[in-house]
């Protein structure tokens, strides 16, 4: 059980300027607020830090906000769920921009829905590096030389991630890599 009153001493010391306080505040809640925004977003713990102390930064700036110092713990969970609503938000966002980009792409004909959701998971799936060689090669048409320069990696390198990427890529839409 959280001490309320224990919370609103580290407030009102907190809002006198102790950083040692507002730290002791995130650290007896930061565990509850992860673990709330993991569970609401449905994402990994990674984007759960991410959203947590976002709205710990939002909250030490917004303490003098707080009405009610022995009401930490939601204000901060508050906080944390309007971060996490506007993640959601800017994910459907971005998804319905991909949506629509995919539906205007110029991409061969004869590609099912199925191969391009297939074609997007093993894109995901690939390392970053991986991922931007091949879709400057493939995607755009550049050369490797052209890769190399704008990405600042050595030639070898851009033609190995551009060979490993098509392979995967091959593999997942259940092609045979002929290279």
């Amino acid at each position: 059980m959280i001490d309320q009153a224990q919370d609103a001493e580290l407030v009102a010391r907190a809002r006198t300027g102790s950083d040692a306080a507002f730290g002791y505040l995130v650290r007896r809640h930061q565990a509850a607020v992860r673990g709330f925004v993991r569970r609401a977003l449905g994402s990994g713990w990674a984007e759960a830090d991410d959203v947590a102390q976002e709205a710990f930064l939002a909250a030490w700036s917004g303490l003098g906000r707080l009405q009610d110092p022995l009401r930490f713990r939601p204000w901060v969970c508050g906080i944390a769920w309007k971060v996490a609503q506007t993640r959601l938000r800017s994910r459907r966002r971005g998804a319905a921009r991909d949506l629509a980009f995919l539906d205007g792409a110029d991409l061969p004909t004869g590609i099912t829905p199925e191969d391009r959701i297939a074609l997007e998971a093993a894109l995901r799936g690939l390392e970053p590096d991986t991922r931007a060689c091949v879709a400057l090669n493939l995607a755009e048409g550049w050369s490797h030389a052209e890769i190399a320069v704008a990405l600042d990696l050595p030639l070898g390198t851009v033609k190995s991630h551009v060979q490993r990427g098509r392979s995967r890529l091959l593999k997942a839409l259940g092609g045979q890599d002929d290279a």
